[in-house]
């Protein structure tokens, strides 16, 4: 996947911090630890965003969906 250099600025406390990290050899540099920080809170806000939406729906309506679509290929399916 492509990359692009971009320029942030960034409070000197969680530089200090983020340098630490590289220093222990937790992350070979700066970017590597930048990008992996990002993709986490990415990933972390998508999980939440589905939760949200799932906390939306009507746990007994989709019950009944799902039910209601069993019975209806019950017929269909071949015995055993």
């Amino acid at each position: 996947m492509s990359t692009a250099k971009v320029a942030i600025t960034i409070r000197e406390d969680l530089l200090d911090q983020l340098d630490d990290l590289v220093r222990s050899k937790i992350f070979p540099n700066r970017s590597k630890a930048v990008q992996e920080a990002v993709e986490e809170k990415l990933a972390r806000l998508k999980r939440s965003r589905l939760a949200r939406e799932c906390a939306k729906l009507d746990p007994k309506f989709e019950q009944a969906l799902a039910e209601e679509g069993f019975s209806a290929e019950k017929d269909e399916w071949p015995e055993y």
